[in-house]
């Protein structure tokens, strides 16, 4: 878990709506229209864009095994700590979330929406 740090933009602390699943297990949800996947890796927290890097298809219903989470469509592997690819055929990195565990529970980092635009 870490603290959320803004790049290019502001990032604003979202709670996960969701229970954090047995160790090993995933499970994916949606916060203001971006599909998360919430992972549970040796005990700890991690959270991906729920999209494999390589064909744009959910990492939900993926294989995850220690820190590293299968991608169902073509066995691509990324670690859920930085999204680092493990195995091709991904080759580009996962995007990943900071998640801390808030006053109302586990909450991730999301780039705040700008109502006006």
């Amino acid at each position: 878990m870490s603290d959320a740090a803004a790049v290019d933009g502001v990032l604003v602390w979202r709670v996960i709506p969701v229970s954090f699943p047995a160790e090993g297990r995933t499970c994916d949800f949606e916060i203001e229209g971006i599909r998360l996947l919430l992972c549970n890796a040796l005990g700890n927290p991690y959270v991906l864009h729920d999209e494999c890097p390589h064909e744009r298809v959910p990492l939900a219903g993926g294989r995850l095994e220690g820190t590293v989470l299968e991608c169902p469509l073509h066995g691509g592997k990324v670690d859920v700590r930085d999204g680092a690819v493990v195995e091709r055929p991904i080759r580009k990195r996962a995007t990943c979330y900071a998640v801390r565990i808030g006053e109302r529970g586990l909450e991730v980092a999301l780039p705040a929406h700008d109502p006006a635009a």
